[in-house]
């Protein structure tokens, strides 16, 4: 008889888990998108979760076989960034 806690199992953490996506991401990008991405992650946080879950994503369906340039890359963040609103205030 075992007295086994199941939250006991080999689970991954958090720390091992951005490991593994580091490592996903070195091999998807080319150093300068890997370096243009970690930039963007410094002012833009969400904006670079939502770009690396999308090449994560592509990636494990198979859907990339060359890795990210720079310029493919900021294809990718115009596509997936946000449209700025524009406001005109009329003043009479």
């Amino acid at each position: 008889m075992s007295n086994r806690d199941p939250s006991d199992e080999k689970t991954p953490n958090d720390a091992e888990v951005n490991a593994m996506k580091d490592q996903a991401l070195r091999t998807l990008l080319t150093p300068e998108a890997r370096l243009r991405l970690n930039n963007v992650r410094m002012v833009k946080p969400d904006l670079a979760a939502m770009v690396e879950n999308y090449l994560l994503g592509m990636a494990s369906q198979g859907r990339l076989h060359n890795q990210i340039s720079d310029d493919q890359l900021k294809q990718i963040l115009l596509s997936i960034q946000q449209p700025k609103r524009d406001f005109k205030i009329n003043r009479r």
